[in-house]
């Protein structure tokens, strides 16, 4: 691992490009529906690397595992999250990644009082993963898609507390500019931000084109880099099929004003394969990092004035600023989002 480069990343100063869809290319090899994914890297660790090893030899400088859904609610007795972990990791150093990005997905269930999950059980999932994540070795974790910024914060708390990797983490937002649960960009990015997450961003849910928005309102308060990795477009369904109808030059121009705003890293979801990764590796080669002066008290002045709007994120994001350590945070929010 070039620590100098993973370094020049983390503070903004050199792009880094991410791989593409693993769904997408499972679904192409053969995915059966209601089939675990990750499972696969138990079993067929060779299609997994074949499918890692496409994107290094696309441009990817960082291979996210096949791991979204690991999780002890999602695998139940069909694995040992750890063993699941262990095999990912290997499968993405066996395709020679750069760099192997440890990936966490949301939980599959919603937080109380939307769900029936509490903070408290949220935040031990993820805890599992993130010690399964530092075990097998990873560079560095991903928390990714994620619609509520409740069950961001418990994820980031949760890796910050149980390993030492850099954490990067991103929300999911729809064409209309907000998650599904209504989380605001602005808001999501300055929580994350505030709890110290080395870069944030957003992925999957629409098209490049449609996430500009998000995105330049991210990057008008983070004071880290910021990640975008958009679907291929908006998805057709034809024949029972679903297609992504945005060609790899089209995504790359589409997301190109981003990384002109000042986006660092980037990459690709739903819908994106390797070819997608190569065209945005070609841009990349001709454009330079933005200058961006954004600093943490910037991000804690504009989240004082934030947190005083409504909704969820506001509510969180005004318990962050109010925690004075992570302990108090965790135990303020164990106790506002618990079963009843």
């Amino acid at each position: 691992m070039d620590n100098s480069l993973l370094n020049e990343v983390l503070r903004g100063t050199s792009f880094a490009l991410f791989d593409g869809a693993m769904g997408t290319m499972l679904v192409r090899a053969g995915l059966a529906a209601g089939e675990l994914p990750e499972l696969l890297c138990l079993e067929q660790p060779q299609k997994i690397a074949s499918i890692h090893r496409s994107y290094v030899q696309a441009g990817s400088q960082f291979v996210t595992t096949n791991t979204f859904g690991a999780n002890r609610l999602k695998l139940g007795d069909a694995a040992d999250v750890a063993q699941v972990f262990q095999a990912a990791v290997r499968c993405a150093r066996d395709a020679g990644a750069p760099f192997v990005a440890a990936d966490i997905g949301p939980t599959g269930e919603l937080i109380a009082p939307m769900g029936e999950l509490s903070f408290s059980d949220a935040y031990d999932l993820f805890a599992e993963q993130a010690r399964a994540a530092q075990a097998a070795g990873a560079d560095v974790v991903i928390v990714e898609t994620m619609a509520d910024i409740v069950e961001a914060v418990a994820a980031v708390l949760a890796v910050k507390q149980n390993c030492d990797l850099p954490l990067l983490a991103t929300m999911t937002f729809t064409a209309a500019g907000r998650t599904f649960l209504g989380c605001e960009p602005a808001s999501s990015a300055l929580a994350l931000a505030l709890l110290g997450v080395d870069a944030l961003g957003v992925n999957c849910s629409a098209g490049p084109a449609d996430l500009q928005p998000v995105v330049e309102r991210m990057l008008d308060v983070a004071p880290c880099p910021v990640i975008v990795q958009a679907n291929a477009g908006l998805p057709e369904v034809s024949g029972g099929e679903t297609k992504y109808t945005l060609a790899p030059a089209d995504y790359a121009r589409a997301v190109e004003p981003m990384i002109r705003a000042g986006a660092t890293i980037v990459g690709g979801c739903c819908g994106t394969d390797p070819d997608y990764i190569a065209a945005l590796s070609e841009a990349l080669g001709t454009l330079e990092v933005a200058q961006r002066s954004i600093t943490m008290d910037d991000a804690r002045a504009r989240a004082q004035e934030v947190a005083q709007g409504d909704g969820r994120d506001a509510e969180v994001l005004q318990m962050i600023l109010d925690a004075q350590n992570a302990s108090a945070l965790k135990d303020e929010l164990d106790g506002e989002y618990a079963l009843d």
